[in-house]
């Protein structure tokens, strides 16, 4: 949104890409139409059919600084500046930095599931994740609501509030949990934090009581003031670390 209202309708003075694959790329004297996203994916849209595609992963960030505006991170970490008349956007450890044509945008992003902060999100949108995570019956929910391809957009935060939320440990089985709820509340969750700079799953903006369980292992469950656990869950790559309490989330769990 940031990015949306900066640059859109706008037209670049300046582009400057400290990316190997794209260090050549002068998008300068192209306008900006404009700034979306779909699930962790973002894309800025460019007159004559580019889009510039970017994921921010764990560490990446997209800033907005006025022209000559001290940046508030190191330079070296900038991947990509872009410069209007009026604003300056800095991509800092942006990952998968590629350029597409606009029309070619689904081949990116074409295998996820529904975008559960999709502007146009209907009942159809919520039926096809409900049903994309009853397809997955044996799989551990807290594995199931980070694949991507049933509904985009949830990380490794929402993913442990979610779960505590439900009242279920991490490790239950899609099966034994109803779909057509899991789906609401990551819609309702998403939506709630979506234009606040500091996310909170409890409805409460003070530090410390933001969270249930997430990183909670000395402050204890925010609910039931019991011990949180912590364990990771996944194998390789997709393995994350994950919260959870014993005592408001019964099920599977591996031993302490």
């Amino acid at each position: 949104a940031r990015l949306d209202r900066a640059l859109a309708a706008h037209r670049l003075t300046r582009s400057d890409f400290r990316h190997p694959a794209l260090a050549t790329v002068d998008l300068a004297g192209r306008d900006v139409l404009g700034a979306h996203a779909v699930g962790k994916h973002l894309f800025l849209r460019f007159s004559g059919g580019v889009s510039l595609h970017s994921h921010l992963r764990m560490d990446g960030s997209w800033r907005v600084y006025a022209p000559g505006e001290r940046w508030r991170a190191p330079a070296r970490q900038a991947r990509v500046v872009l410069d209007t008349a009026t604003a300056q956007a800095v991509g800092f450890h942006v990952h998968e930095l590629r350029l597409v044509p606009t029309d070619r945008e689904s081949s990116l992003v074409g295998h996820l599931g529904p975008d559960l902060l999709a502007g146009d999100w209907s009942t159809g949108h919520a039926d096809r994740a409900a049903r994309a995570l009853r397809a997955r019956p044996d799989d551990e929910i807290g594995t199931a609501l980070l694949d991507q391809r049933i509904m985009a957009g949830l990380g490794n935060v929402y993913r442990t509030e979610m779960c505590f939320l439900l009242g279920v440990s991490p490790w239950t089985p899609v099966s034994e949990v109803d779909a057509d709820r899991v789906v609401a509340l990551a819609r309702r969750l998403l939506t709630a934090n979506v234009t606040h700079a500091r996310r909170s799953t409890t409805g409460e903006h003070t530090p410390g009581r933001r969270t249930w369980v997430h990183e909670r292992e000395r402050s204890g469950c925010l609910r039931c003031g019991g011990r949180v656990r912590t364990a990771e869950q996944g194998s390789g790559t997709r393995a994350r670390r994950t919260w959870f309490c014993p005592r408001c989330q019964p099920g599977p769990a591996p031993a302490p």
